[in-house]
């Protein structure tokens, strides 16, 4: 479906700027968020009539936008959630969530105007984009973490699940070195045991004194005879 743009729209266009969309986009965000119009003959002359109007409404809209983004920009909210052993959260950080924080900072924003690429599944330290306007962006920190204490170790800059792996493989780590020490032993043996099947260990020589014992009995024998 073409539309005519109202408003810019990121990866887009601008306004005024006819585009080619999906039909499921038109119809459930453009048309319906007033975004955007149908590209037919009729809209295109409207829009055209109000084109200045449409344009002098869009920069105030910017200015306020630019003027609240202070209050918004850089702001870092704490979250306290539940969270497995390795961090995945049981649920997820929802929009509603992020703005209910903010709200708690002073920060007011609509839920609309956060923007996740994906939800928030994991504890840790998470940048948010907030789009106050369509040409006007912040960013946010969202500070994830099971207590206040791993909140203020990460907003530290301290990375809880790597800190908590480390000590958890420690005494893994021990045994695997202390279980070395028997291996090493028993190899000594068996190299002992080749060493031996070798030949390279001294062994007793079966049978020599008998053959001395019966040289001296024919000596014993011709000295009678004679």
């Amino acid at each position: 479906m073409e539309v005519i743009l109202l408003e810019r729209i990121e990866k887009l266009g601008q306004i005024g700027d006819v585009v080619s969309v999906k039909n499921g986009f038109a119809r459930n965000y453009l048309l319906p968020n007033k975004k955007a119009l149908r590209a037919n003959d009729a809209n295109k002359k409207v829009f055209e009539a109000n084109r200045s109007k449409i344009e002098a409404d869009n920069a105030e809209r910017r200015a306020e936008a630019e003027k609240s983004a202070g209050g918004v920009d850089g702001k870092t909210v704490q979250l306290i959630r539940q969270a497995s052993n390795v961090g995945h959260l049981y649920g997820s950080v929802s929009a509603r969530d992020i703005v209910e924080a903010l709200e708690g900072v002073g920060a007011k924003v609509g839920k609309s105007q956060i923007v996740l690429d994906r939800p928030i599944k994991a504890i840790g330290m998470h940048e948010v984009k907030v789009a106050l306007h369509p040409e006007v962006s912040v960013t946010i920190k969202v500070n994830v973490a099971r207590s206040p204490e791993e909140a203020d170790l990460q907003a530290q800059g301290i990375d809880v699940m790597a800190q908590m792996f480390e000590r958890d493989s420690a005494p893994l780590a021990e045994e695997l070195e202390a279980g070395a020490e028997p291996g090493d032993a028993a190899e000594g043996s068996d190299e002992e045991s080749a060493a031996e099947v070798d030949g390279s260990a001294p062994q007793e020589t079966v049978g020599a004194a008998p053959e001395a014992e019966a040289e001296e009995t024919v000596a014993e024998e011709g000295s009678e005879e004679g």
